[in-house]
């Protein structure tokens, strides 16, 4: 029965868009950040943005990566991601093991959240970004 399902809450785990500086301008990236104080393996994330522009529903094609492993309190490249979709709502969905079992957790960064007035920093990481833990 449901009730008998055990749904582990997840905490200790962040997504964040950093804004990198680059020769040609600026970039902004997607990092998984693992706060605990173990590693978290067999990760998979999903990526895909949704919403509407110009009266139009646009969905972007979705994304998937996989890791073996993140250790502990560290973080991890997903993906960049251009600044087109920043209208979109942009979902990154992760799913990982910790002494096998299975945890997830869905990340939503709304239409208006990544703008550079947003940046704050991200210790783990040591650079400005809008973060979601």
């Amino acid at each position: 029965m449901k009730k008998d399902i055990h749904i582990p809450k997840v905490e200790d785990i962040g997504v964040a868009i950093i804004k990198d500086a680059d020769e040609g301008g600026e970039t902004w990236n997607v990092y998984l950040i693992n706060y605990k104080k173990e590693p978290i393996n067999n990760v998979l994330i999903s990526s895909k943005g949704y919403g509407t522009v110009d009266q139009k529903k646009v969905n972007t094609s979705t994304l998937r990566h996989f890791f073996d492993s993140i250790e502990r309190e560290s973080h991890q490249l997903i993906e960049p991601i251009s600044q087109e979709v920043f209208g979109l709502s942009n979902e990154y969905f992760v799913t990982f093991y910790i002494d096998n079992v299975i945890h997830d957790k869905k990340f939503i960064f709304v239409p208006g959240a990544i703008k550079s007035e947003h940046l704050t920093l991200v210790r783990i990481i040591q650079k400005e970004g809008i973060l979601i833990k």
